[in-house]
């Protein structure tokens, strides 16, 4: 082989590989172009997922708050009409100055308002004649008792209430001493 045809080979050679890089260097472009095209596209679903975040979190707030505004109202649906009864014993006693009518009147008041509370899971504490309990009664006094035995309940000044089963308010109790020395 003579002198230029290596020289004629060697630039075959650079220009094959020139055409290689050439190519090589193209398809790293494409591929950085898909790339950068799917980054933009995840970039778009992130924004949009915490833009649909922050909208929720807003409208859990608000929900939250009218839960909060408004939680009672069903319960005070149910005691207005108690309300009404009251106030029509009221009128109604002022009327015909009878006694009876008006404690008939209120006791069915009653009935209807404890109607409600039990509605509600409200329950009342049973504590005369039963054993003490610190957990649902609350003593106030103590007396001697010949006929309740020593540390149960005499007498009740307050129910107690319960709501579920978690104690609302505790009984305001006297509690026996036993009989007298």
């Amino acid at each position: 082989m003579t002198e230029d045809d290596q020289k004629t080979q060697s630039i075959d050679n650079l220009d094959g590989s020139v055409e290689g890089s050439i190519e090589g260097t193209s398809e790293l472009q494409q591929a950085l172009e898909a790339k950068t095209d799917e980054c933009k596209a995840l970039n778009e679903k992130y924004l949009r997922l915490a833009a649909e975040f922050d909208n929720y979190k807003r409208l859990a707030q608000r929900d939250q708050r009218d839960q909060i505004k408004f939680g009672n109202e069903q319960i005070l649906k149910e005691l207005l009409p108690v309300v009404d009864n009251l106030e029509r014993a009221i009128n109604s006693s002022k009327g015909a100055n009878s006694v009876d009518a008006l404690t008939q009147g209120v006791e069915l008041t009653l009935k209807q308002l404890v109607g409600a509370l039990t509605k509600f899971g409200v329950t009342a504490v049973e504590s005369v004649g039963l054993a003490f309990d610190p957990a649902t009664q609350q003593a106030v006094a103590q007396v001697p008792s010949n006929t309740i035995p020593e540390n149960h309940v005499v007498e009740e000044y307050q129910k107690g209430y319960l709501l579920q089963d978690r104690i609302l308010r505790a009984a305001m109790v006297t509690v026996s001493t036993g009989a007298p020395n």
